[in-house]
């Protein structure tokens, strides 16, 4: 379990040159016990993961942003409800992907229809809107790197609403709605479409909505569209994985500083909190909660599931009747080696239990 963690984490760290994003992920996700065994490799593998990643890639990010409007106090409303709408996009995500799943998990035995339903529902969803193909870093860099709306407006080239800046707000609505359906077209179909990645572009692309839309109704003090972003992205992270610091500690790593350190905690705190009311497990831990084979930090839970009712139910034991003598009874307790005796009638229907431990005490 230790090196699946290592493993895991280093990917995290190596993608988007976060450590410490990387060994949060491990901790909140993987539910690894924090001690100093598991705590130097998953560090060490992190580290390592990050410079080979600077080494091969330079020092460049996965997504370029320039904090040009700093977080101040009177924004903390507007963090918080977009804190509560990611929460709730969240549970959309989750509740849509395990549908989604057990539709396609009904084809498992017809591969070929199921490859073809897969294929032309992405095929479809991708010739109107063409942000979901591929992860879709690209998409959410438009926003980031965006001042106006005809900048933000190239995130529809090749789309039937391209030209139309009027319906920018529509476009990346219908994307948010969307996305959760082109990841299961591709994970139900065979092909590996992930969730980290697909959760993170919703949450982008829901930023950006909650903002701009904000901003156009004048519904409160002006809140920038980038940082919005980053921050829905943290926010659905938070929601979807139940990993509220994984969604903080990533997107601060991301843009090269803790600036939005702050709205961060708001809006992952309010997402989590959200979300948790709806679901209180993980997309990744959903499948294994509802098998009942889920393993948690709570250390007696986890004991019971993995022990099974066959190793703790006793077979071999004597019995007595209700009319037994007492002498009788004394020999029948002399000879368990159980600290019970059934009494049961002559049809074998249970009376009632004698403990052997307070008869001997």
């Amino acid at each position: 379990m230790l090196l699946v963690g290592c493993g895991a984490s280093a990917a995290i760290a190596a993608i988007f040159k976060a450590p410490i994003a990387g060994l949060v992920f491990t901790l909140e996700i993987l539910m690894i016990d924090l001690n100093m065994g598991s705590l130097l490799p998953i560090l060490t593998s992190c580290v390592t993961a990050t410079c080979f990643s600077y080494i091969f890639e330079g020092e460049s990010s996965l997504f370029s942003f320039h904090l040009d409007d700093p977080w101040t106090i009177d924004r903390v409303p507007a963090c918080i409800l977009l804190g509560v709408c990611c929460g709730l996009v969240s549970l959309y995500f989750i509740r849509a992907m395990t549908a989604c799943e057990g539709i396609f998990a009904k084809l498992s035995k017809h591969p070929y229809f199921k490859l073809l339903i897969g294929g032309l529902t992405l095929s479809v969803l991708i010739f109107f809107f063409p942000s979901l193909y591929g992860e879709g870093y690209n998409a959410v860099n438009v926003f980031l790197s965006g001042n106006t709306p005809a900048d933000w407006s190239a995130v529809m080239n090749g789309s039937i609403f391209y030209g139309h800046s009027s319906l920018l707000l529509v476009y990346v609505g219908l994307v948010c709605i969307t996305k959760v359906f082109a990841t299961s077209a591709t994970n139900g179909s065979g092909g590996c479409g992930g969730t980290f990645a697909p959760a993170l572009i919703i949450g982008g692309f829901f930023g950006f909505f909650f903002s701009y839309f904000w901003n156009i109704q004048q519904i409160g003090t002006y809140i920038p569209e980038k940082n919005f972003t980053l921050m829905g992205m943290a926010g659905v992270m938070a929601g979807v994985m139940q990993a509220p610091l994984t969604g903080i500690f990533l997107i601060a790593e991301i843009t090269g500083g803790y600036q939005l350190f702050v709205p961060l905690i708001i809006v992952c705190i309010s997402a989590y909190l959200t979300t948790n009311i709806f679901e209180r497990h993980s997309i990744y831990a959903l499948r294994l909660a509802h098998e009942g084979t889920l393993l948690t930090h709570h250390t007696d839970q986890a004991a019971l599931t993995l022990m099974s009712m066959h190793s703790v139910i006793e077979k071999d034991y004597s019995y007595v009747g209700p009319n037994l003598p007492m002498s009788k009874l004394v020999n029948e307790i002399s000879r368990s080696h159980t600290n019970f005796l059934p009494v049961l009638d002559k049809d074998k229907t249970l009376l009632g239990i004698i403990d052997v431990t307070k008869i001997r005490h």
